[in-house]
This record gives structure tokens, C-alpha cells and sequence, in this order.
């Protein structure tokens, strides 16, 4: 909301500038977001009056005037087509400066000397008005600066208010906080009833009572619409952000600015019979004000007469009652308007207006009278007119009771932080309007019962007037303490890995967390998860978030590509979240999942750039599976259509499948036009979280001994397979296994290997023999052969 200071000064006048005031203001939760000028610099420029206007002799659209600017008569040629004998308008002397730096000099135009020139307020950048020169009231006098005598030295806040906060939508509003906060009066305008000359009134009928509790109106006949609405009026309501249309239209928006209550005026001639508010029926149609024609919905409630709907209630009127060029009789409304039945309607119209604007947050319900009196008194004395008497048409049984709440000294103090001192609430209440009295004395300390003011519709409980206390009393006078608590000791089950450790360890392997969108493209989810079905959003921000991710997958791979995009070859990320599962029931499972490209090592001259593989990927996953308590993890081969069919495997711990893993399919890779190979994996988080129980083994006090084999056996047996089957033909004595070399090549045949592994021996109760480590060997080989068909080398 932009505001007037000098306006508001007339109101309540702070004795302190306007950067202090604006602070005050914002402390007091009305953010003053802007201060700017309320005209552009500009110099050498006066009231002027046009003496005499003559066609120029050698140009039609030109005029030459005689312009009086105080001190004497100047010869001005102008281009206007307004320009008249008798006006008085802005007149740029010779060496005066305009808004845009443009220096007026002595000038000839078609043979003719001019000396300065005639503005248009575009041009003194007091308006977007530039069609023709100014018009400038009779009763200014000629060679006045132009800046003093319309009070141009003026400054425009920028008020941007929470939506609770309906009532400072107005000059009276924000002058009834500063009137608080510097503990100052408020001075209003004048504004007594105007007594009626007839009898003329227009019937009013209310369907909707509970959305229009309160309807006034009023006929002023013999209106002289074609008269110019006073320049101050003008000013006012440019540096409120609204333009002028008619006098009649612009006194509406005058009040509406002052008090904060929206009016409307149509043409009496154009309405039947009677005004009817009601909801609108199915198919109805009205023409906007705007010339937009709208279909309105059973929800909207509105303007009627015998003819139909003439505006939107609270919102915007109609074209077929609107204020015409040879209107001579009026209808003034003043309406009280339920917020809940004007709530949205603008919206769903794709309608923004000032009235709306008030009319969603609340209006005070008790302003029409003093609005519609208001308006009739400045509309008698711009355009004349007889008024008849103010009709109101209200179903009290609908309209809003102030409500009353009780307010506790102690709970006061607790928020507070310290003693409060009864007398400076009790003031702050009374200056915001409410009224306090003291209803009694218990153990908790003085009490209040507060009457909420009919215009603060978001006071609800005792916290919103502890609230007000405060805001007005200065946010920075609460003081700031150390909070004094009891803190119980805090669990660290066994049972459980804490997550922040799995993100602890996958930091220190390089990792950077990411955190995704839940939702996901369609297209994504069916690439990554062909022909499985995802969950749907209802209401979905785009189309291209319109599903919810099943895995980590997507949003990981985006983030990957994003950084590649920007030069990144490096690339390790990570991410702990929800995904959504759809089936016989919805499930949600925690996921941990992570992908990595690039090379293993940051660049240095003194590391590898050698890039990341398959194992080292598989080497990341066990350290996590490690760090949740998970020491014997096996791998098996996948099939999986979204991972290399020779690179990907399935995670098992404990005979559960713990997640996936593997190198992105390169035809997948080729579609997203990555150029890299990516490695991902996908974790359950809740198994890994789920720490398996730890047992106790002491430490043998004899010697371990290690003996090493090389084999021969086919390529396509795993390693693991390998170590599977040692293991359980050596039982406990083999406490460690070791893969150390692997050769594949000549000498050997296409589909075999030759491997070298590393077994460690030891006994808990003895220290081993040769006869006893040879039986072991014996029995490990043999197995080997039996079960793999391996052979030593």
C-alpha cells in the first residue's frame, strides 16, 4: 500500500524524519518496503496563466500564448490541444530544468520566439499524463512555484502489510498506529452527517445476509459529472497508486484511501426496481466495469436489480450501472461484506482490486456510516447534488460481536521476560482502541477482560493481545536470556546406527549430501522404472513435477548432470530420503542412495587420474554397510535394466536384501546425454540403521599364520563364491580371506582365470601345527575342486 506522509502528518504528526518514522513503523510490523520521492526533481517551473491563445501562423497544430508567470507577460509557442485562453497551467521558464534533465532554452518554432514552454505532468513526472498540458486550479496564483504551491515535496511509503493486518489499509489506520507508538493524538477530518434535502430513496432487499450483513445506500440527484475533480483530490490519490477516471469515481477512492472503506456509486437512472444481494444463479453473465465478460459461479455473491447483476459484491462493478457521461442521478453503496463470502472471488475471475484487497482481510462493520456521510459531503461539494437520506438494510443477527478476552498479568510477564507495568499496558490498549478493564484479582495477578474494536479482526486470544503489547512496547525491549531447563540424559541404543553417522562416513569418502525434489518428471521416473507405477500428485506445480520419485535415482542423476553441465568432472554425491512405493498399500521407505563419476582422486600432481570403477564404488558400499554394522555383506550378480548388465549387483547382509548397485546402462547414459560413466547405489536406510547385534569374541593369545594358493577355475565364478566356499570347509580356524591377484591372458584358457588368495589361520585354544595347517589346506583345496572345479597352479 503506498501512503502520503504529508497526509499522514495531517492525521498525526511524529516529531521525527522520515527514515525514523519508517523504522518505527516496520518495528511495528508494518514493513515500510520503499521510500521514494512523490515527484522527480525538477526546477524553474510555476504556475503560469494562459493571458491569451492564438493560432500560430504557420503551423495548425501549433497555438502562440501570452502566459502571465508573475513578473510579466511570455511569449510560449505550444503544441497542446488543450491549451485556452484563461487557464492557468505549469509554466517552464527560460534556464528551467525538467524530470529528465531536459534544460528549457529560448527557442524559435516556425519563425515564431518562444520563451519556455508549457507541461504536461509526464513531463514534471507527477503522472503518465501526456496528452495535454496541465490544468491547474483558478485559485493559485500565477508565478508560484509549482512544487509549493501542490506540496510536490511530499514522500510516498511503501507499506507492505501481513495479511492479518486489514485495518492499516488506510490513512486512518496506519495514523491510529503512529498515534500509539509515539503516544501522540489523532486528528481526523470533519465529518458530520449531511442532512437530507429529499425524500428519494431505492429499495434494497438482502437474500445473503450472512455474506452482506450490512448494505447503505444513498440517491444524491443532480450531479454535474462533467466537473473537474479538485487537483489536491488528484495528487492525494497518484500517490495512493490509483489514477483519476471522474470526480464521482475518484471521491469513492478518496474515502476508500482515507477510511478504508470501499463505496461504489451507479448511475440511479440505470437501476429496476430494487438492489438485491444474493448469490448469482448458474449461467448468469455480467459485463465488467473493464468490459471483460464473466460466467459466474453459485459461490459468487453479488450486485443485482430487476435486470440482473450489476457488479460483483466487494470486488468490481458492472458496465450497464457504471457512472456515465450524462449521468445526473446517483445510488452511493456502502456495504459491510463477510471476508468468507469475498474471500477468493477476485481470484478465481483472475480479478485484482483495491476493494477486494479490503474486503478478503475484513472491513471494520461499523465505517459505514461515517464512509457514506464522507463521501456525499465531498461529492455535494465537487459536483453538487441533493442528497437524500441514508438508508440502512442490515440483518443484525449476521453481523459480527466484538469479542471479549481475558488477559493474565502473569501470562504477560512470561512473555514479556520481566514485570509489567499495568498502567503502560493498560495505555497501549486503550490507544489501539480496545477496552480493558481490570475484572479482578486471583493468584496469577491482575486481570483484564478486553472488548475487541470492531476493525481488528485477527485479535482471537489471549496471545494476540500479548502480541500487541509487545510490538508496541518495541520488540528490542524484550530482553534476551539463557533459557534455564532440565535436560534428560540422551539414548544411544545399540541396536541403532544414528543416520548422521552414515553421512559422517560418506563425507569422509568425499561425498557431497544432496537434497532433491520429491516429486519428479513422469518421463524420468518411466526411464528410470520402466513399466512400474508411480504416485500422482493431485495438484502438481507443473507437469514436470507431477509424480512422486519410488527412488533416489532421478533426483541424484539430475544433480550429477547439473554439475558435469558447469565443469565438474568430479562428482560424488549422496541422499537420505523418502521415496514412494505404490501397491496393495502405499509405502514409504528411507532410501540412501549415492552416485559417483569422475576420477578417484582430486587432480594433484602427486595422484592418479585414473577414474572411478566399478569396485571402487563396491569398496564406498561396504564402508557404509561397515559403519551400520553390517561386517559380512555379500554381492550378487543383477539383472537390472537400468544398470550395466556386467556391472551391477544386488547387496545382501544378514539373508536380507539391503539395495542395488552398479554402473549406469549405457544406453541409459546415451539418452541423457551423459558422456561419463556414473556409478550409483541404492540402500534400504532402515535395515542399515538397524545395527545387528554385536557378540563378543576374545583374542586369540596364539599365533595366526598365513598361507597363499593359486588357482585355476572358470571366469564367470565370483570371488565370492570362492570365499563362501573356503570358508565353510575351514570354519573358524580361516579369520581372514584375501583376494590378491587376478590374471586373465595368454597362457591360460579364454573362459578361465587364474586367481591368488591369501587364507589366515588360527586357533583359539592352541597354536597351530604344520600337520594341522597342511589338513586345512588339504581340506580347502579339495572343496575348491569339488564345489568351484577349481585347480591348483
Amino acid at each position: 500500500m503506498q501512503i502520503s506522509e504529508q497526509w499522514l502528518r495531517e492525521w498525526v504528526n511524529p516529531p521525527v524524519a522520515t527514515d525514523e518514522l519508517a523504522k518505527r513503523l516496520t518495528m511495528a510490523g508494518l514493513e515500510v518496503s520503499g521510500i521514494a520521492p512523490a515527484a522527480a526533481a525538477f526546477d524553474g517551473v510555476v504556475v503560469g496563466h494562459v493571458r491569451a491563445a492564438a493560432p500560430h501562423p504557420d503551423a495548425t497544430h501549433l497555438t502562440v500564448c501570452r502566459v502571465f508567470d508573475g513578473n510579466g507577460e511570455q511569449q510560449v509557442v505550444c503544441g497542446a490541444s488543450n491549451v485556452r485562453a484563461g487557464m492557468y497551467t505549469a509554466y517552464a521558464r527560460v534556464g528551467a530544468v525538467l524530470a529528465d534533465g531536459k534544460s528549457i532554452d529560448r527557442a524559435k518554432l516556425r519563425g515564431v520566439e518562444s520563451f519556455g514552454m508549457l507541461c504536461s505532468a509526464a513531463e514534471l513526472g507527477i503522472g503518465d499524463d501526456d496528452a495535454g498540458i496541465m490544468t491547474l486550479p483558478q485559485d493559485l496564483r500565477a508565478g508560484a512555484s509549482l512544487r509549493e504551491a501542490l506540496k510536490l515535496d511530499d514522500t510516498i511509503l511503501d507499506i507492505e502489510l501481513t495479511p492479518n493486518r486489514g485495518d492499516c489499509l488506510s490513512v486512518r489506520g496506519v495514523a491510529r498506529e503512529l498515534g500509539v507508538l509515539f503516544n501522540l493524538p489523532v486528528t481526523a477530518p470533519a465529518c458530520a452527517a449531511v442532512a437530507p434535502s429529499i425524500d428519494d430513496v431505492f429499495p434494497v432487499a438482502l437474500e445473503q445476509p450472512d455474506g452482506c450483513p450490512r448494505y447503505l445506500g444513498r440517491v444524491l440527484r443532480g450531479i454535474d459529472v462533467t466537473a473537474q475533480t479538485p487537483l489536491w483530490m488528484q495528487e492525494r490519490l497518484r500517490r495512493g497508486g490509483l489514477r483519476s477516471i471522474d470526480p464521482v469515481v475518484d471521491v469513492t477512492n478518496y474515502v476508500m484511501l482515507e477510511l478504508g472503506e470501499p463505496l461504489h456509486a451507479f448511475d440511479l437512472a440505470l437501476l429496476k426496481q430494487q438492489i438485491v444481494v444474493r448469490n448469482a444463479r448458474a449461467g448468469e453473465v455480467l459485463v465488467l466495469l473493464d468490459g471483460r465478460n464473466v460466467t459466474l459461479d453459485a459461490q459468487t455473491l453479488l450486485i443485482t436489480d430487476a435486470s440482473g447483476p450489476i457488479a460483483i459484491a466487494g470486488v468490481m462493478g458492472g458496465e450497464r450501472s457504471g457512472i456515465q457521461s450524462d449521468t445526473r442521478d446517483v445510488f452511493i453503496e456502502c456495504a459491510y461484506f463477510a471476508p468468507l463470502a469475498v474471500a477468493g472471488t477476485a481470484r478465481r475471475y483472475g480479478l485484482q482490486t483495491d476493494a477486494s484487497q479490503r474486503y478478503e482481510r475484513g472491513v471494520d462493520h461499523q465505517l459505514q456510516q461515517q464512509a457514506i456521510e464522507r463521501a456525499t459531503a465531498l461529492l455535494i461539494e465537487i459536483v453538487g447534488g441533493t442528497p437524500g437520506p441514508v438508508v440502512a438494510t442490515e440483518s443484525r443477527a449476521d453481523l459480527p460481536s466484538p469479542p471479549k478476552i481475558r488477559l493474565r498479568r502473569a501470562r504477560l510477564e512470561l512473555y514479556l521476560g520481566e514485570s509489567a507495568d499495568e498502567a503502560e499496558a493498560t495505555r497501549i490498549l486503550q490507544r489501539l482502541e480496545f477496552e480493558p478493564s481490570v475484572s479482578g484479582d486471583d493468584e496469577t495477578g491482575v486481570r483484564w477482560t478486553i472488548t475487541v474494536p470492531s476493525h481488528r479482526f485477527d485479535i482471537e486470544r489471549e496471545v494476540d493481545l500479548i502480541e500487541e503489547i509487545c510490538r508496541i512496547r518495541g520488540y528490542d525491549r524484550i530482553p534476551s536470556r539463557m533459557p534455564v531447563t532440565r535436560l534428560e540424559l540422551g539414548r544411544a541404543p545399540l541396536e541403532v546406527t544414528p543416520r548422521n553417522k552414515l553421512r559422517q562416513v560418506l563425507a569422509d569418502l568425499g561425498y557431497n549430501e544432496a537434497v532433491t525434489y520429491s516429486f519428479i518428471d513422469p518421463l524420468f521416473a518411466d526411464l528410470l522404472a520402466p513399466g512400474a507405477a508411480s504416485v500422482s500428485l493431485t495438484n502438481p506445480m507443473s507437469g514436470e513435477l507431477s509424480v512422486m520419485r519410488r527412488g533416489l535415482w532421478p533426483g541424484l542423476l539430475k544433480a550429477t548432470l547439473a554439475n558435469m553441465s558447469r565443469q565438474q568432472s568430479r562428482v560424488r554425491l549422496f541422499e537420505i530420503g523418502l521415496c514412494f512405493q505404490p501397491g496393495d498399500a502405499l509405502t514409504q521407505p528411507m532410501l540412501l542412495g549415492g552416485a559417483l563419476t569422475g576420477p578417484r582422486q582430486p587432480e594433484n600432481w602427486a595422484n592418479s587420474s585414473d577414474a572411478v570403477n566399478f569396485f571402487d564404488l563396491k569398496g564406498d558400499v561396504e564402508r557404509i554397510l561397515e559403519a551400520g554394522g553390517h561386517h559380512a555383506p555379500t554381492f550378487e550378480s543383477a539383472n537390472d535394466p537400468i544398470l550395466h548388465p556386467g556391472q551391477s549387483a544386488i547387496v545382501w547382509s544378514e539373508g536380507q536384501r539391503v539395495g542395488r548397485l552398479g554402473q549406469l546402462h549405457p544406453e541409459l547414459a546415451h539418452r541423457l546425454d551423459i558422456k561419463a560413466p556414473v556409478f550409483l547405489f541404492e540402500l534400504d536406510a532402515e535395515v542399515l540403521v538397524a545395527r545387528p547385534r554385536s557378540t563378543y569374541r576374545p583374542v586369540s593369545r596364539y599365533p595366526s599364520v598365513r598361507r597363499d594358493i593359486s588357482l585355476i577355475l572358470g571366469a564367470e565364478i565370483p570371488a565370492a563364491a570362492v570365499r563362501s566356499c573356503v570358508g565353510q570347509a575351514l570354519g573358524a580356524a580361516l579369520v581372514n580371506f584375501t583376494l590378491f591377484d587376478l590374471y586373465q591372458g595368454e597362457g591360460i584358457d579364454s573362459n578361465k582365470k587364474s586367481i591368488a588368495i591369501g587364507l589366515t589361520l588360527q586357533d583359539h585354544s592352541r597354536t597351530l601345527t604344520d600337520v594341522d595347517i597342511n589338513g586345512l589346506m588339504d581340506a580347502a583345496v579339495s572343496a575348491l575342486e569339488t564345489d568351484l572345479g577349481a585347480r591348483r597352479r
